[in-house]
Formats: structure tokens, sequence, C-alpha cells
């Protein structure tokens, strides 16, 4: 049954590769429980009770509540799968509530930090990828994921536009300044992927597809120059890029089209009007693009 719900999660919701792998694992942690305490793998026949019992070991093993409610919102999915197909006819889920607690505040990069970055650290810095990936991440807003996907058909240097290929198979389109584009045409330059890594526009030294850690690690590293902030992460520069063009004026329907969020309708092209508005948008409110009307 967890197969195919998985199958589900990928064929019919179209969820991501690293989406359906947190929830596999979520679902296979609450199987090895119910084995345990239950002498069964069917999970379909888990009551409330046994939900609860779960949560309370999760609890106990020190699992942070951020961590258990994600568990139980797979649960929760899972079982209104099984609700869906006619496997059950009430969730054990249902009444249970999330655990409370407050979420540690995301503070973003100064546009001080990020000015120091450009003008100290990159003037010394002769990696084109990893100036790439912290540029294109600050000035784009787009996910670490997105970054590593991004297909090389779908970067338009001489549009200075980047589609996107976002959460749920969403597409949006995203306006970058002449000097990114410059910079992505540098590194096009010493580009030299493998065969079968043709199609992304990122390759590591090696030819082949990012890995998320791998950018994760970039990030770190160079906010680690710039600032003590706890939090140095590929989604803070995604907080920071949302945080510097509201804080100069962009409206935040347009910064939403810019970042995908999830409210917007699924699935959504910009049309040659929309792209030039974002265009505009960007010019005026990005620290890092250069002030006129042309991309």
């Amino acid at each position: 049954m967890l197969d195919k719900f998985l199958d589900y999660l990928q064929f019919e919701k179209r969820y991501s590769p690293h989406t359906i792998t947190s929830y596999k694992k979520d679902l296979e942690d609450f199987s090895h429980f119910y084995l345990k305490t239950e002498s069964s793998e069917d999970i379909s026949k888990a009551d409330k009770k046994i939900i609860r019992n779960f949560i309370v070991e999760l609890s106990e093993n020190n699992i942070s509540k951020r961590s258990i409610n994600r568990k139980l919102s797979s649960l929760r999915s899972f079982y209104l799968f099984l609700l869906k197909i006619g496997e059950i006819k009430v969730s054990p889920t249902e009444s249970i509530s999330s655990l409370k607690f407050y979420p540690e505040k995301q503070i973003p990069m100064s546009k001080e930090e990020m000015q120091t970055l450009n003008d100290t650290v990159f003037e010394q810095l002769h990696d084109l990828l990893e100036k790439c990936i912290m540029e294109v991440l600050y000035q784009t807003g787009i996910r670490k994921a997105e970054l590593c996907g991004m297909m090389f058909e779908n970067v338009n240097l001489s549009m200075n536009e980047l589609k996107i290929i976002g959460k749920g198979n969403k597409q949006r389109v995203i306006p970058i300044s002449v000097e990114l584009s410059d910079l992505l045409k540098s590194y096009l330059k010493i580009r030299q992927p493998q065969t079968e890594y043709r199609s992304y526009f990122f390759v590591n030294k090696k030819g082949k597809k990012l890995t998320e850690k791998f950018v994760y690690v970039v990030v770190n590293k160079y906010l680690s120059l710039i600032s003590t902030k706890e939090k140095r992460s590929p989604h803070i520069l995604r907080h920071s890029f949302a945080t510097h063009v509201l804080d100069n004026g962009a409206e935040i329907s347009k910064v939403k089209k810019i970042l995908g969020h999830s409210s917007l309708a699924s699935t959504q092209v910009y049309t040659n009007a929309n792209i030039e508005q974002l265009k505009k948008v960007f010019n005026q409110a990005h620290p890092r693009a250069s002030k006129n009307d042309e991309l």
C-alpha cells in the first residue's frame, strides 16, 4: 500500500523526488514502530492510540516538534489516500492535533552583508561556479533544488530570463540582471558536462549535476565569511532576496510570483507582458540590478 501511495504522489500529485523521499522516510519510521509494537506491517490497521503512542516515543527520543509534525502530516496524507481509494472508513489521525511550537525566526542577511560579499569576497573569487551559485540564489530567490535542477534549455541569456520548474511542476519565468547574465555567460565558457548531464545548466567540476548538499556547503562557506548569524543556508538567501526587494518597494504579489509560492495557480506560464512587468519590478527593487528600463 505504501508503494501505491508513493506512486500517487509521484504521478498524480507530481511531487518532487525530494518530497517523496521525505514521505517515504516518515512512513517507514512509523512502519518500524508499528511492527515493533503490534507485530504487524499492515499500518492501514493503525488506530488513534497507536498514532499517539508513536508521537510519544518520538518525543521521548528528543525528536524536534517540527519533525514530529512533519511525520504526522505524512501520516495524515497517507490515511487520506487510503480513504480516497476505499481502503479505510476513518483516518486514525482524525482529531489528532499537531504539536504547538514557536518556530525559530529566520534572520535574513542584511543588504550591507551582501554588499560586503560582492565588494570584497567576490572581488578575489575565481571560482565561477561558486560565484554563480551565490548570485543566482540571491538575485532570483529560487530554491536550492530548483537551482540544481535548472535545465540548460530554460536559461535564456539573450532575453535575460530563467524558466524555473518548481514544486508540483509549476513553471515560472524570472528576469535577471545584465550583470548576472554576463556572469552566467562566463560560466558557460568553462562548463564541461558529462554527456548524461548536458541537459542541466549547472554541473560540478566532474561534469555532473549539482547536489543540494554541495550547494548548501558553498552557501554556508561564503555566508560564514560575512556574517555570524546562525542560519547560513540557501533558504536564507531566498529569504534575503524577498526581504530586500520588498524593502525596496516591490509589490508583494509580484514577489510571490517570482518565488513561486504554493498559493499561486498551478503550472502558470507568464506571457511576454507579465515578463516585462516583472523585469521592471526587478530593476526597480533589487539592490544588484541596474537601474534602467531594460535588463
